[in-house]
């Protein structure tokens, strides 16, 4: 349940609105199965839906921040400390979120330094001052320069291979080229040359 209230967060910050559809792509899931939870989420006066999409109630934005501040301090503590690989990073988080109580998230907090962002770049609820302008790294013209702000927590097979090619939080990005016809977009790593298929360009957020 806590992940569905996630998921909406989520979409309704990066990628507006937050659907069904959205939701179960998110998730991994049948919409169908999405469909039924978030339902149920309504039931229990969590979601509320309407024309404009799926929208978080004060209680589920509540709840929603929690578990996501949980889930990235959690994050940090495996990178910072543990030393675990970035693709795995998001599994073993999501284990331990669901265990941590409100004494241990604040000693968390101040034991890692009272980090802004989870190491996948994204911001953690109640560190972060502010959250800083981002935009798709497809949106990007041939010929700038931006530095990556954030990619993808969740899919551990895509961040496997954004890490194999450079393409993690403070890597600075010249875009070199946007292939017609919806081709790749071809991007300089570190003196190297990277092409990359447009939907993860979508997925990469850049300042």
């Amino acid at each position: 349940m806590e992940m569905y209230l996630k998921a909406v967060l989520t979409l309704q910050q990066f990628a507006p609105p937050a659907t069904v559809s959205k939701v179960a792509e998110f998730m991994g899931v049948s919409a169908p199965s999405a469909s039924e939870m978030l339902r149920r989420l309504e039931q229990q006066g969590y979601v509320r839906g309407g024309t404009e999409g799926l929208n978080l109630t004060t209680s589920g934005q509540e709840k929603a921040t929690t578990v996501v501040r949980r889930l990235r301090l959690a994050e940090r503590l495996l990178t910072d400390v543990l030393k675990l690989e970035l693709p795995k990073v998001y599994d073993e988080a999501c284990k331990m979120e669901h265990v941590i109580s409100d004494e241990v998230e604040a000693r968390l907090a101040a034991v890692l330094g009272h980090p802004a962002t989870c190491p996948h770049g994204l911001p953690i609820p109640g560190e972060a001052d502010s959250i800083i302008a981002t935009r798709p790294l497809i949106d990007v013209g041939v010929g700038q320069t931006v530095r990556i702000a954030s990619v993808p927590e969740e899919d551990g097979a895509l961040l496997e291979y954004l890490v194999q090619q450079g393409l993690v939080p403070g890597a600075a990005v010249d875009v070199e080229g946007v292939a017609p016809f919806n081709g790749p977009v071809t991007l300089r790593i570190g003196g190297l040359s990277h092409a990359i298929g447009r939907e993860v360009a979508a997925r990469i957020r850049v300042r």
